[in-house]
């Protein structure tokens, strides 16, 4: 397993009150589109009866170069990138990291929409519970402008580096800790609780040769410098990437 423990600066002897066992996981991915974008990077941190057991670290090689956007947003350079493990090792890591743990995330849908769609086109399954921090700070924190993760972390005097998985991910354990201490009641529990994420996804296939060959027929054609991969493109991805280059210079 590709995983890199480090100190995490979680108070290890403190108790949730309340689902103290699950994996807090962050992505730093291309875009917001888990249909068209790709995983960058994961961190995840394991915690077991309220304490950090285990973390992975991995930065993840996508199928399209990075935008300058996304670079500066979370410092990750393309040179970060040259040695990273493939979209394929890192998943099937990652899934055995987190076993039958739920999950804990900051708008966790998102981290698991990326994570369902890659296990699903390895022919993997991947159904969870999870614990969303954004959706308990939206009703326990009405009055606050801002539920974004930075901000929060802001209001509870929380420091981190932000745009960067693992870091995000030891944020958002030390978040949900706090809002538990001061929210937790009888009558908010239920919004402490794992709940089933859904995030519906059919398996995608590879590009097939023939769209590999167009695909890249049509690059050369009109002198075009791409940004992603041939090789790692999907069928859909192929079609869209076709599709765009016909619209913008014709068959």
């Amino acid at each position: 397993m590709t995983a890199e423990v480090r100190s995490t600066g979680i108070d290890e002897t403190k108790q949730n009150r309340i689902c103290d066992t699950y994996v807090a996981l962050d992505l730093e991915t291309t875009g917001l589109n888990p249909k068209e974008d790709s995983i960058i990077e994961i961190g995840a941190i394991k915690v077991i009866g309220g304490q950090a057991a285990d973390t992975y670290s991995a930065f993840v090689s996508p199928a399209k170069q990075l935008s300058e956007r996304v670079s500066k947003l979370t410092g990750i350079t393309q040179k970060d990138l040259e040695q990273a493990v493939q979209p394929e090792q890192a998943v099937s890591e990652i899934l055995d990291f987190i076993g039958e743990l739920p999950l804990l995330g900051h708008r966790i849908l998102f981290d698991f929409s990326f994570l369902k769609r890659a296990a699903v086109n390895q022919k993997l399954s991947f159904e969870k519970e999870g614990i969303d921090t954004l959706r308990i700070a939206r009703c326990v924190l009405p009055e606050l402008p801002s539920k974004r993760l930075e901000a929060l972390c802001g209001h509870y005097g929380i420091s981190y580096r932000a745009h960067r998985a693992y870091e995000d991910a030891a944020a958002t354990v030390k978040l949900y800790e706090k809002l538990t201490e001061q929210f937790y009641r009888e009558e908010t529990a239920e919004i402490f609780r794992p709940a089933k994420l859904v995030y519906k996804v059919k398996r995608e296939s590879p590009a097939t040769k023939h769209q590999k060959e167009r695909l890249r027929e049509l690059i050369e054609r009109h002198g075009l410098t791409v940004d992603y991969d041939v090789d790692k493109l999907t069928r859909n991805q192929a079609s869209r990437y076709m599709d765009k280059i016909w619209e913008q210079y014709g068959r």
